[in-house]
């Protein structure tokens, strides 16, 4: 009786444990959002990549797609920001009118700002407007004072992190005509770079896309090959890691801009936003993102928030 007792309570014991503890829940996701760029050798000016050709994987897991839109018609939204390194040589000036055309030519919806890297801020000469002709007044000529910009990515992370534009649910894209030269690195190329890294998380984080257009800066610092290779390398490491791309010829200043911006505008027109569930913690997360559709190649950030860490919509 004393052990058929005992069983009796220890089995008790055990179901009010067992009862007492919550359900275990199933485990918790978020979603996540990205803007991927489609390059095609199509002739076409707007390539169309179905959904089920597209795979997606969140830190090496492929997750769902739950969503692939093309950024198009009423969601076509864009705020652009030209912003021009202000200790670029004078002759930047042959290339304005370039810049001109781009910018007049941009949809009417588009809306552009134009900044002038200085002293550590993005320095907007010009605040988001849809009045593409009212844009292009605020471009000048760069003051041409060596070192006045001193990095480049300080501007960068400076206008990520308080990107003038509000939380609109249009995309966030920057065109960054700078020789990226961090002159506080001492010219040599540092792949783990701070200012750099910080530049290439702080855009990453505000959902925004880099363009880099590489031009020499004014003074002789610009003259050493290693100090050229070195920024040549960090626009490539922050276009690269945000879903942009660098453009340069060489070494040396490009001719035109104009077909630097032809290949821009043609990116533009070739968005989508692709939004994903996401079963990471919050925060910065690695992700890849593929297409089976042939003759088809994509741009996309090599990070992007989820969770408590979201990119402005």
């Amino acid at each position: 009786m004393m052990k058929t007792g005992i069983c009796k309570f220890a089995m008790a014991v055990c179901f009010f444990v067992l009862g007492s503890q919550p359900p275990l829940s199933a485990q918790e996701t978020s979603t996540g959002r990205a803007v991927v760029t489609v390059n095609s050798k199509s002739a076409e000016d707007a390539t169309t990549v179905p959904r089920q050709t597209i795979a997606f994987y969140e830190n090496r897991k492929q997750q769902e797609v739950a969503g692939w839109v093309p950024l198009r018609g009423d969601r076509s939204g864009l705020q652009l920001v030209v912003l021009l390194d202000d200790s670029s040589r004078g002759n930047l000036g042959l290339q304005l009118n370039d810049i001109r055309s781009f910018v007049v030519g941009l949809p009417p919806n588009a809306q552009v700002a134009i900044g002038y890297m200085r002293n550590g801020e993005p320095n907007l000469a010009q605040n988001f407007t849809t009045d593409h002709a009212q844009a292009v007044k605020s471009l000048r000529l760069p003051s041409g004072t060596a070192g006045i910009n001193g990095s480049p990515y300080f501007c960068l992370s400076a206008l990520a992190k308080h990107w003038p534009g509000g939380n609109s649910n249009v995309r966030r894209e920057v065109i960054m005509v700078t020789d990226g030269v961090d002159r506080y690195s001492g010219g040599r190329f540092d792949p783990e770079d701070p200012y750099v890294q910080a530049a290439t998380s702080d855009a990453q984080k505000a959902g925004v896309i880099v363009y880099s257009i590489y031009y020499r800066g004014a003074g002789r610092f610009d003259q050493s090959r290693m100090v050229t290779d070195g920024g040549q390398n960090y626009l490539t490491q922050v276009s690269q890691s945000t879903g942009g791309k660098v453009y340069l010829e060489g070494f040396g200043n490009p001719v035109s801009f104009a077909p630097f911006l032809s290949d821009i505008q043609r990116k533009l027109q070739n968005q989508y936003e692709l939004t994903f569930v996401s079963t990471a913690k919050p925060g910065l997360q690695s992700i890849r993102v593929k297409t089976s559709q042939p003759n088809t190649s994509l741009e996309y950030p090599s990070r992007v928030p989820v969770g408590g860490v979201t990119a402005p919509r």
